[in-house]
């Protein structure tokens, strides 16, 4: 079970570090989604992974109990990057919309190109 949660958690992340090094605003944000989902799944397995276990300590539970503090900030993790999310794609949105292009264009311009761009 831990070998197919560390995978899963492995893949998620290559994939979401590939796509953020995309030069497209479509695959980065695709690839921020990943890489929080790599997150939440790590912070979820970081509370044990046992299956059937109360998430309390009490008398009926022997030692295997699931801690109730991952789930509750994987709860929230969730909600705050669904918010992100929309926050972002809005963003490129506005960004496609008003340049007709999602490339992202971190190159940096050396004075001949600037002074073309200009006139």
């Amino acid at each position: 079970m831990e070998l197919l949660v560390a995978s899963a958690i492995g893949v998620l992340t290559a994939t979401g570090l590939y796509l953020v090094f995309r030069m497209r605003s479509f695959p980065v944000i695709l690839g921020i989604s990943l890489l929080t989902y790599a997150v939440n799944v790590f912070l979820f397995a970081s509370g044990r992974l046992a299956v059937g276990a109360p998430p309390i300590l009490d008398k009926t539970a022997d030692l295997t109990y699931a801690d109730p503090l991952p789930q509750a900030l994987v709860l929230t993790a969730i909600v705050i990057s669904f918010g992100m999310t929309a926050v972002v794609v809005m963003i490129a949105l506005g960004a496609y919309l008003g340049g007709d292009d999602d490339t992202v264009n971190d190159a940096v311009q050396d004075d001949t190109t600037a002074k073309e761009d200009a006139a």
